[in-house]
């Protein structure tokens, strides 16, 4: 028998190598994104180290007392007890708790693996500290809201804990005094997808039922939401985002028909939407897309895009650098009278 040439040997051994390479890179892509806490995982071990993102202890001591900008805050109060991370602040504008005031509660992003209402999203180029407490100040009594994360937790659970908040603050509104018929649901990014789905959740009994959610509020109570770079289109993701949000929804970014239906509310959207503030930079698809539904069904919104507007791409939450950088400071002054207009016109 005639044995190939060496060339065309070397050749066909190289096709064989490669062809492994390959089958190993697409068996480890498969693998890694069936099971994306893993990736996630060696993120929040390099933030949290070896402690949990979740607890059933508060961040801090519970206290209250006027902060170093002269807003008065009860910090770590705790709103459940079958959750972790079932803490809340409450800030007001000054030490003069009992003014009625519009009431805005918040809520952070971090990828639902990471960030808290002290922390802030981790992940985002920006202040939200600073934004929460410049919020403030224009006359908000502001609740901002913790919630579990994974891997312990998945989805609907921080929006059933953002549902157990919001009723915990009902049912203390005299006590807080806090006007819970004049309210701002506020999120950025993770955040911004659970006040999205809630929005819906407000409006739409159907999407609610799905979800498994009572809501704590009337659509009447809430006066406007704002909507902080929310990635919620899952279908256009890219691939990261898609680990993300894939592993808090299942642990895995295959999701099935079912899941998507669930996790994508745009769809579930109808007239009865609360008016919306928009802010889209690196997930101004997903804005842009729920402009056009909000749009076509008559929602009165507001969809600020600085791509559009300025020519600039702008990080992640971009609005929280409302204090030094322009496009963001404009912004930021869009939101608040908006804001203004919604709760104190």
């Amino acid at each position: 028998m005639k044995r190939p040439p060496k060339k065309h040997r070397a050749l066909k051994v190289t096709g064989i190598v490669l062809s492994i390479l390959l089958a190993l890179g697409a068996g480890s892509y498969f693998y890694v994104t069936t099971q994306p806490q893993i990736v996630v995982g060696m993120i929040q071990k390099g933030i949290y180290g070896d402690s949990s993102p979740n607890s059933f202890e508060p961040l801090n001591t519970p206290g209250k007392g006027v902060t170093a900008i002269g807003q008065y805050k009860l910090n770590d109060i705790a709103y459940g007890t079958e959750y972790p991370n079932s803490f809340l602040d409450i800030t007001y504008p000054d030490s003069n708790t009992e003014i009625d005031r519009p009431t805005l509660f918040y809520f952070h992003g971090g990828g639902f693996f990471c960030g808290s209402k002290n922390m802030g999203d981790p992940m985002a180029a920006n202040e939200t500290t600073a934004l929460l407490d410049d919020l403030c100040a224009q006359g908000y009594n502001l609740v901002n809201v913790d919630y579990a994360l994974v891997p312990d937790h998945h989805f609907p659970v921080p929006l059933v804990q953002m549902n157990d908040a919001i009723r915990f603050i009902a049912e203390h509104q005299d006590a807080y005094h806090i006007n819970m018929d004049n309210i701002i649901l506020m999120g950025s990014s993770a955040g911004a997808i659970m006040t999205a789905q809630y929005g819906t959740v407000l409006s739409n009994p159907a999407y609610a039922a799905l979800l498994g959610i009572e809501p704590a509020l009337n659509p009447e109570q809430v006066s406007a939401v704002v909507i902080d770079d929310a990635p919620i289109d899952y279908r256009n993701m890219v691939l990261g985002c898609k680990m993300l949000v894939g592993n808090y929804v299942k642990g895995s970014i295959y999701l099935n028909e079912d899941e998507l239906h669930r996790y994508e509310c745009i769809p579930h959207m109808t007239s009865d939407y609360p008016a919306a503030f928009l802010l889209g930079s690196e997930y101004r698809n997903d804005m842009i897309a729920m402009a056009e539904k909000l749009n076509g069904v008559a929602v009165e919104h507001i969809l600020v895009d600085p791509l559009a507007e300025h020519g600039e791409k702008k990080p992640h939450c971009f609005v929280a650098n409302e204090r030094i950088d322009p496009v963001a400071t404009e912004a930021f002054n869009r939101l608040t009278e908006f804001l203004n207009e919604k709760t104190k016109g």
